[in-house]
């Protein structure tokens, strides 16, 4: 049986988004050190706050500010902080019900172990020292003895100079990842310049890269099939943005390319030719860069184009 690889994988991008009046004027507060919630309806006050009622679905825009100060309604231990959490040290994560709000806060709270922390303890806000408008010039939350703020929020116009119009947040994923058996084997074979597919016993169909069962029958696969290298591009698309991080100039096309044997179409870079020739039944072959274990891309190879009937079962 083939050794099942293992890898890390890490899936990390930014996530950009623009914010409208409640949110832009929420996060511009917290800048300013200054918490606003919306007061909906009913006269509830939502922290943070939305811009539609959650129950009654009707937009809300009376923007209203609470105090800094609050009570814990529940809360968690965090004995083990990971990467950008809040603090670096142990820490609670709690829901805080600010003074003036009727809803609560999801942040952390810095004590110094879970027997100071309980439901209805006081809490008041610990302001980063540098702000930017973000949930993080909140630096936590901490214990705190004074007076209680006051219990009826004063209303707010919102309107700060300057304002927070958008927010970019770097999102990302860490994985140990299994490729398993049939991928594993795939994955091995590439480095060596082949590409192997399975054979279902039943339709008898080629896949690749193979799955290690038949998507169309369900049936486990286990006969290893090798495939191409030649392939007919059965439909492509004209890349005309850059990719951060990737050293490709554009335009440059990505195409589904049916391997010689293959019954499904795997995807690839086509180069060797001006993008605006690349077209359905190229005829393509794989270009190995020094030290990798997988094409880099695919050239033509001279051949005449593919009969259309060839591969239209796989367009």
């Amino acid at each position: 049986m083939t050794d099942v690889l293992s890898a890390p994988l890490v899936v990390e991008f930014p996530f950009t988004r623009s914010l409208g009046p409640v949110q832009s004027a929420f996060l511009t507060g917290l800048r300013e050190r200054t918490v606003l919630g919306v007061r909906t309806d009913e006269g509830t006050v939502l922290v943070p706050p939305v811009e539609y009622d959650p129950v009654t679905a009707n937009e809300l825009r009376e923007l209203v500010e609470v105090a800094a100060t609050g009570t814990v309604t529940t809360w968690a231990w965090n004995p083990s902080p990971r990467r950008n959490q809040p603090l670096g040290t142990p820490f609670a994560w709690v829901l805080v019900r600010l003074d003036g709000s009727d809803t609560a806060l999801l942040h952390a709270l810095d004590a110094p172990g879970p027997d100071a922390v309980h439901a209805g303890m006081r809490v008041r806000i610990r302001w980063a020292a540098t702000r930017t408008g973000a949930i993080t010039d909140i630096a936590c939350f901490e214990p705190y003895d004074g007076a209680a703020g006051l219990d009826e929020p004063a209303p707010h116009d919102g309107e700060f100079t300057d304002p927070v119009t958008g927010i970019v947040a770097a999102a990302r994923l860490d994985y140990v990842h299994s490729p398993g058996r049939a991928q594993s084997a795939y994955l091995k074979a590439l480095a060596g310049h082949r590409t192997v597919g399975e054979r279902c016993p039943a339709c008898r169909k080629v896949y690749v890269p193979p799955r290690g069962a038949c998507p169309t029958c369900g049936i486990a696969t286990a006969e290893q099939v090798e495939v191409g290298p030649r392939g007919t591009v059965t439909t492509f698309c004209i890349v005309n943005i850059k990719a951060k991080n990737l050293d490709i100039e554009v335009p440059y096309v990505y195409a589904h390319i049916a391997l010689d044997g293959a019954d499904l179409a795997l995807h690839g870079r086509i180069a060797g030719i001006p993008y605006d020739q690349v077209r359905m039944g190229l005829r393509v072959e794989p270009v190995w860069a020094e030290g990798t274990a997988h094409p880099d891309h695919y050239r033509p190879t001279g051949e005449p184009d593919a009969d259309y009937d060839t591969y239209k079962e796989l367009v």
